[in-house]
């Protein structure tokens, strides 16, 4: 089952006005959020791909699920519960934007794992895939611990941002280049408690 694909909605939005950004180096311009996937279609794409990973690890002793912070947190917390499977989570941290919106292509390890997974089976946990910088540095980190099974899943994918060879296992849906935000995906530390995944707009001084 490959990955649902999304269109920007172009109904009424979901007006969710963020007046000034403070501090750090964003600019402070006001914004919407347009809803592009809803909390509903979330819950039901990540209950078909629980399917398929439970039929993967059917054999494993413990899958050690390895979440990336910080926007794989909300995702992890509904993907796990539905796994009917012996489950350890574990969470790495690594950086590649800061508070921008474009990837720095330079990745840093900010939180490694706690556990040891050589000869364990290991599912990645991602928020989105972008470049793919992030996703690759963290496969080759975790790969050279020589796990028994190594798989990646995804929550939402950008095909056309890609400047590396990295692919998921599991995506549960395929976006357009927009930045978007919600279900733990923030713009400069806002907007990761949307239930659902928006868009972000930026208004033009008169509609501020």
């Amino acid at each position: 089952m490959g990955p649902l694909k999304f269109r920007v909605y172009s109904g009424p939005p979901f007006r969710m006005v963020a007046r000034r950004i403070q501090g750090g180096s964003m600019p402070q311009r006001p914004y919407v959020i347009d809803e592009l996937i809803s909390a509903k279609a979330i819950a039901a794409r990540i209950e078909q791909l629980s399917r398929s990973i439970k039929t993967e690890y059917k054999d494993t002793d413990k899958l050690v699920v390895v979440g990336l912070l910080r926007g794989s947190f909300v995702f992890i917390a509904d993907l796990v519960r539905e796994l009917d499977l012996p489950v350890e989570v574990d969470f790495l941290e690594a950086s590649s934007y800061g508070d921008g919106m474009e990837s720095s292509r330079e990745v840093r390890i900010l939180k490694d794992i706690r556990g040891q997974i050589e000869g364990r089976d290991v599912l990645v946990v991602e928020d989105i895939i972008d470049t793919g910088f992030t996703l690759e540095h963290v496969l080759h980190l975790l790969q050279s611990r020589k796990p028994r099974k190594l798989r990646t899943i995804a929550l939402l994918d950008k095909p056309t941002r890609r400047e590396t060879g990295v692919k998921a296992d599991w995506i549960g849906f395929e976006i357009p280049d927009e930045f978007v935000v919600g279900y733990g995906i923030d713009f400069a530390q806002r907007n990761r408690n949307l239930p659902f995944i928006g868009c972000v707009r930026f208004l033009a001084e008169n509609e501020a």
